[in-house]
């Protein structure tokens, strides 16, 4: 009798356990869901990393700056020889007849949409074609549906192109049919798929003029990346440098925050607050002049995604190891190519993205005290707030589009993630300087548009960084001027742009004009 109830009461505690790990995933799905891209995974919130560089950590936090170092870091850059030519083009005119509706259908985020815009208006141009405002797919990451109209000023954008290309907002009723459903429920023949990447002027005149000239429209999709950066006239480059530096405005909500954030950034209260503690000017290390009312961008771009395809190691131990290895496992099936690499040779080669300490102890390096204003740039943190501690605590005076306005303020962007992309690009394009902790689309873009206007960016170099992170024996100074001498001709200088390179990373020389300053 005994041994009956000992195994019912076993039986009961197995299906007791059994249904707790089937209702787990329901009230802890961050724990068993590997798609949850937009928030950090449970394992690495339990296991927060510690500082890795704690030898370098104690040099920064007690460092002090020369005045003529601090100087040197905050003047803007010198005149280079360059200026903006995009809109000195040769009298635009537009086709007298077009030969039909182009559409495209645009994924990714915000950055990789944008440079597809531009795309856009340029092959609308080679082929006579009147152009429909682009559709932006709705992006598998973060799950914005976000549309043209609710980012960009679509009067400005078609009134600033209008003698260069024909532009509408919708089709005609006769078209009505030619709709992103239309072109998902089969193979239709007004679509084209097979858009090979960059491909070249003359591939789309074969192969869609031909459709546009049959049935009056062409639908082009997948279309990012899909025009190639070499072989194309003047004219065209600097038309698609014209879409990009001045068509494309964002809308007056988003430019209202921006400036918002900018003021406040630059205009902080007389005693600065940083997590909720004040810190008189004295304390914060200002030297006179130096930096007050300005302000850096650091886009972090230390998401979950960026994480587990790296295949580089952080520091949050076996449990970080093994929620990454399962994401990417679910997520790319085994085709992260890096996962091949040690962590060491991976780093050697520049290939791990900077954490949040590493670019702290990289800005302090460059000379920037813990006095700096320093606005962060990015979606959410792998690992959330634990992970960006040990910056914080480098730099106390750490904003964010949360910490410096109010959820009513936030209220139409919140939430979607191109509309917050939008808000941190016209901030940085407003700042004294801008850096990114890793390379990616909103890097590239930025880096173009700030060189296309001559401001102070600075680009990490990723492969010195890897090796000094590595070097666990260097002190403080020689980590210094190691990273001085490394990023000297990396805060802005001019690069000209090289074959197969993107026109919108490298605007020079396809779209700047040499000249003596006026």
């Amino acid at each position: 009798m005994k041994l009956f109830y000992h195994h019912q009461n076993h039986s009961q505690r197995m299906a007791f356990a059994g249904l707790f790990v089937i209702l787990l995933p329901i009230f802890v799905p961050n724990l068993f869901s590997p798609l949850s891209r937009a928030s950090p995974s449970m394992f690495s919130e339990w296991n927060a990393p510690r500082p890795r560089h704690l030898s370098l950590l104690k040099g920064a936090l007690n460092r002090q700056v020369p005045i003529n170092q601090q100087s040197e870091l905050w003047s803007p850059l010198a005149y280079q020889g360059w200026k903006p030519c995009a809109e000195f083009t040769a009298s635009p005119s537009l086709p007298k007849k077009s030969q039909g509706y182009i559409q495209v259908f645009l994924d990714g985020g915000l950055n990789q949409q944008r440079m597809g815009i531009c795309d856009a208006v340029a092959l609308a141009k080679i082929m006579n074609a009147t152009l429909v405002i682009p559709h932006l797919e709705v992006n598998p990451v973060w799950q914005d549906s976000s549309s043209f109209s609710d980012i960009f000023d679509v009067d400005h954008f078609i009134s600033s192109l209008h003698d260069e290309i024909s532009i509408v907002k919708e089709l005609p009723s006769e078209y009505s049919w030619s709709s992103r459903e239309y072109y998902a429920t089969g193979i239709r023949a007004t679509r084209i798929k097979t858009a090979p990447v960059h491909a070249s002027a003359n591939w789309y005149l074969e192969n869609v003029l031909p459709v546009l000239q049959s049935y009056g429209i062409a639908a082009i999709a997948p279309f990012s990346h899909r025009l190639a950066f070499d072989n194309l006239p003047t004219n065209i480059q600097r038309l698609r440098c014209k879409v990009n530096f001045r068509a494309l405005v964002f809308v007056h909500h988003i430019r209202r925050l921006g400036e918002t954030i900018v003021h406040r950034l630059r205009h902080p209260p007389r005693k600065l607050q940083a997590s909720g503690t004040e810190f008189p000017n004295e304390r914060m290390g200002y030297a006179e002049g130096m930096g007050v009312g300005k302000f850096v961008v650091l886009h972090l771009r230390f998401d979950k995604d960026m994480a587990a395809h790296s295949a580089c190691d952080f520091g949050g131990g076996k449990a970080e190891k093994l929620a990454l290895a399962k994401y990417r496992q679910v997520l790319w099936q085994g085709r992260v190519l890096n996962s091949q690499f040690t962590d060491e040779e991976l780093r050697n080669q520049g290939r791990c993205p900077l954490t949040p300490e590493e670019i702290g102890l990289l800005l302090a390096a460059l000379g920037f005290n813990n006095g700096t204003r320093l606005y962060l740039a990015s979606h959410k943190v792998y690992g959330g707030k634990a992970r960006i501690s040990t910056l914080q605590k480098l730099f106390p005076l750490l904003e964010d589009k949360k910490s410096i306005v109010s959820t009513q303020e936030l209220a139409m962007v919140d939430g979607k993630a191109s509309l917050l992309a939008a808000v941190d690009y016209y901030v940085s394009m407003q700042s004294d300087i801008f850096i990114s902790a890793s390379p990616g689309n909103m890097h590239n873009a930025l880096v173009g548009h700030r060189s296309y206007l001559n401001l102070k960016t600075i680009r990490p170099n990723m492969t010195l960084l890897g090796k000094l992170f590595l070097n666990k024996t260097m002190d403080w100074t020689e980590f210094q001027d190691a990273v001085l001498n490394g990023h000297k001709s990396r805060q802005g200088q001019i690069r000209l742009r090289k074959t197969k390179q993107s026109i919108y990373t490298y605007p020079a020389p396809d779209c700047m004009c040499q000249a003596l300053k006026a």
